[in-house]
């Protein structure tokens, strides 16, 4: 399998994105050992779940938009389409 470098400055608000999930994971752990509401716990979860999902996509994304520039530099890409979709396909 082709890898891509994972750089910041390359997938920015997925970073961001992840740090933030991290912090809600830290919260639905803690919840779950103060023994709080289902409801509450579930709800935190799903906001995890999501914020995961959406810097998947976003790295996906950044991924795109680089083997596109890559390729308009007149250069081979990292990465093909298929890999691309592959990957994407991976996260939904």
């Amino acid at each position: 399998m082709v890898t891509v470098e994972m750089k910041p400055e390359m997938v920015g608000d997925a970073l961001t994105r992840l740090k933030r999930a991290r912090g809600q994971l830290g919260g639905v752990i803690e919840a779950i050992e103060e023994g709080r509401d289902c409801a509450e716990v579930l709800t935190q979860l799903a906001a995890v779940s999501r914020a995961l999902d959406r810097a998947g996509f976003k790295i996906v994304a950044s991924g795109m938009r680089h083997c596109r520039q890559v390729e308009e530099d007149g250069e081979e890409p990292p990465m093909t389409e298929q890999e691309l979709e592959r990957l994407f396909l991976a996260l939904a």
